[in-house]
């Protein structure tokens, strides 16, 4: 099982990027979905999830307000729209499925992951 994020790079403080994270679709039908992230030296942390029945959206502490999940079926594909970067965000970021109230992710669905890095 593949999971593949694409869009990271290198922006500037106070900048804007768009992560695009393609997943199989019997996975996108089946779960909810999420984003998490790892910063050099840190654990693994979740950003935030979609749910797949309505669409609904929550969020990490440290991205709320800044940081937007949405989803799209005919692209069996989520995104994650990251505004007002900090250096703080810096990480590799991956999405997983995300289950239940703890949002937790499956080992076997790891990727790749996408780096993002916000340095002036």
């Amino acid at each position: 099982v593949q999971l593949v994020e694409s869009g990271g790079g290198l922006v500037e403080p106070g900048g804007s990027l768009i992560l695009s994270c393609l997943v199989p679709d019997w996975i996108f039908l089946t779960y909810d979905m999420g984003w998490f992230r790892q910063a050099p030296g840190k654990d693994r942390e979740f950003v935030g999830g979609i749910r797949r029945t309505d669409d609904s959206t929550y969020y990490a502490d440290s991205v709320k307000g800044r940081f937007t999940i949405s989803r799209r079926s005919e692209e069996n594909s989520i995104y994650l729209q990251m505004d007002t970067l900090k250096p703080e965000d810096t990480a590799v970021y991956y999405c997983n499925i995300a289950r239940g109230h703890a949002a937790t992710p499956l080992d076997a669905y790891w990727g790749q992951g996408t780096q993002v890095t916000v340095t002036s």
